[in-house]
């Protein structure tokens, strides 16, 4: 579907039945108005808030002409705002709006290999550089990662291999130790992600470096979660820890590691009714239990010397 400028807007229908001819002429006409400046921001805000309900507004954006640009520039526009931090709530919420619709892009089948072929999403890594604490970077961060989160969930190959060619992991890693409990929980889900296909969990687990920087961010997450426990952000930290043990190397190495919080009764009452992340845990201690005295050679442990972790 190609929406042109010179398109007359009758002649764009969606597919969902509900949308009727005049809503859908609503929709083309922000998206129209996406390309001019003074009409952008109301255009921006409007389009936002239909992006659950209109089921092809994501190859409406992407087809569209010089829609994907003016969404860029609008990211690009509040770069200098970034260093030093001077970013209003207005600017945030606005750059916020445009990346809803990229995220809108990024979730869509028809839209997504093209969206990763592109390298979107390299543009909203400078937001995830950022380690200010107020409102808008927490605000610009958490939108940031929710278009990331929106590639992951879908389990496709190629958005892993998009990722691992990229800063993503480290970048996740420093929102786990320092962000907000919202951003943290959704930066553990994307590494969580990542581990759960076996080209992440295999290219993390490649090097000590790698695995080290994994294994001490979540061991700092744990401790944290010790003090201020939240039971959506354990059960990912825990599924990751899973995760990593069905790596041999790794499974050795959390032998050493694992925290001990995780092995008494911290996390009882957060725990006690959630049997998911019980069975994990139950799992994750069973797959670490000292196997059997054995003749055959066992691979080298990733803990191989305490160095300070280098970035992935």
């Amino acid at each position: 579907m190609s929406l042109n400028v010179g398109m007359p807007l009758s002649n764009v229908q969606s597919s969902g039945s509900s949308q009727n001819a005049l809503e859908m002429n609503k929709i083309c006409q922000w998206i129209l108005e996406l390309n001019h400046p003074d009409t952008r921001e109301n255009a921006l805000l409007e389009l936002s808030k239909k992006r659950e309900v209109v089921t092809d507004l994501a190859p409406m954006l992407w087809n569209s002409f010089g829609t994907i640009a003016a969404l860029l520039q609008e990211i690009v526009s509040i770069y200098p705002a970034i260093n030093p931090p001077h970013l209003t709530a207005h600017q945030s919420n606005r750059v916020c709006n445009a990346l809803a619709l990229l995220q809108c892009v990024a979730s869509h089948q028809d839209t997504r290999s093209a969206f990763l072929q592109a390298h979107i999403p390299l543009w909203l890594y400078p937001f995830l550089h950022t380690g200010c604490k107020t409102r808008p970077f927490e605000y610009l961060r958490l939108t940031s990662l929710g278009v990331i989160g929106a590639l992951v969930k879908t389990d496709e190959q190629e958005v892993i291999n998009f990722l691992l060619t990229t800063e993503i992991i480290p970048l996740c890693l420093r929102i786990m130790e320092t962000g907000s409990e919202l951003s943290k929980t959704v930066a553990t889900f994307i590494l969580q992600k990542i581990l759960l296909d076996e080209t992440g969990l295999s290219y993390i687990c490649q090097t000590y470096e790698r695995f080290s920087h994994v294994a001490m961010i979540l061991g700092k997450m744990v401790l944290q979660l010790s003090k201020e426990q939240s039971g959506r952000l354990l059960k990912h930290v825990v599924r990751c820890y899973l995760r990593l043990s069905d790596n041999p190397r790794a499974k050795e190495a959390l032998r050493q590691c694992l925290p001990d919080q995780l092995k008494d009764t911290t996390f009882q009452n957060v725990l006690k009714d959630d049997t998911s992340t019980k069975r994990w845990l139950q799992q994750l201690f069973k797959n670490l239990e000292a196997p059997a005295t054995s003749n055959n050679q066992q691979q080298p442990s990733l803990m191989i010397q305490p160095q300070q972790p280098r970035n992935l």
